[in-house]
């Protein structure tokens, strides 16, 4: 990483030799942008830094012009400051292929007749929900959101909260199909537990963030029987998944606004083209407007302490169309 001195000297040369915006504007963005350095540890060769200086200005002007709209949700600057759109979807976000519509029809879940919503469930209150993780710079969001669900499964199930092992399932679950930090399916791991006899601590197999060789030496301390697929499209199904436990969803996370989410019910522009697994863990309204509640695998700094309140009733991001949770 370059020092603050290095990096204010290097803005100085820059700014005498480009003839840029006014000094005094130009040196609070530079300080910005040096507290943002220091504050993430970033690393950069030296001549990338006026790249991400650019690209950490223009998202910050944009970050401004929301704000300072009328909107639902606000922005703010996180750790992916310095990343374009494109830069960010490549680093945090894959493809998904949820399974064909067949093959979900068999492990359909069962609907109770005579089940009632009270549209209003949190499971990070019932203390069914571990601490936020971060995945870091590998596509194993399939799996955080795998040990997600299962994690709540087992507390309700067990009374015991117990932080499960996403490294296991990056580094062993590929004979199911998934592909460590290159992507994955939930469904996929959750086939992967049940062959493998469940899974092992989060202490007994360490995450790493990278593709690994699988480890046979750890004892598996939970285990699932099977797991159920939601009705594709369907939010009244999914809050009856949710009405049981934390439930396994994918969304399309590669949005701008989603890139730089800071609080409030999350109701802006994305698509459905699936590309990120994440946990769907509560559901309530604020100010006259209905929310899911989302756990994220991107650490604390990023949303409202890594968690994500999206709108609810308009299928957003395509957060109802490949749902499913395990079962006990």
């Amino acid at each position: 990483m370059l020092s603050k001195m290095t990096l204010g000297a290097a803005f100085m040369a820059f700014l005498q030799a480009t003839n840029a915006a006014p000094m005094l504007k130009e040196m609070q963005y530079q300080k910005l942008f040096s507290d943002f350095v220091a504050k993430y540890d970033k690393q950069y060769e030296t001549k990338d830094v006026f790249a991400k200086y650019a690209t950490f200005k223009k998202n910050h002007f944009a970050i401004q012009q929301h704000n300072e709209g009328d909107h639902s949700y606000s922005l703010g600057l996180n750790e992916f400051a310095d990343l374009t759109t494109e830069e960010f979807a490549s680093l945090m976000t894959g493809t998904y292929v949820p399974k064909n519509s067949f093959i979900r029809a068999q492990n359909a879940m069962e609907k109770d007749p005579n089940f009632v919503s009270t549209d209003d469930y949190d499971w990070v209150a019932a203390g069914a929900v571990t601490p936020v993780k971060n995945q870091g710079q590998c596509g194993s969001c399939w799996a955080f959101s795998t040990t997600g669900s299962t994690e709540g499964a087992n507390q309700i199930a067990n009374g015991k909260l117990v932080s499960l092992s996403e490294q296991q399932l990056v580094d062993c679950a590929g004979s199911s199909g998934n592909q460590g930090c290159n992507g994955g399916l939930m469904d996929n791991a959750f086939e992967y537990i049940i062959g493998a006899g469940g899974l092992c601590t989060e202490d007994d197999y360490s995450y790493t963030g990278r593709d690994g060789t699988c480890q046979k030496s750890c004892t598996p301390a939970v285990q699932v029987k099977g797991y159920k697929d939601v009705t594709q499209g369907s939010e009244d199904d999914l809050m009856e998944a949710l009405s049981k436990g934390p439930v396994s969803i994918a969304i399309e996370a590669d949005q701008f606004g989603f890139q730089f989410y800071s609080g409030g019910v999350f109701s802006g522009t994305c698509g459905k083209q699936l590309d990120h697994g994440v946990l769907l863990v509560g559901a309530g309204t604020d100010n006259g407007k209905d929310y899911w509640t989302v756990k994220n695998s991107w650490g604390g700094s990023w949303g409202e302490q890594g968690y994500i309140r999206m709108i609810r009733g308009q299928d957003q991001c395509g957060l109802s169309q490949a749902a499913s949770y395990p079962t006990m």
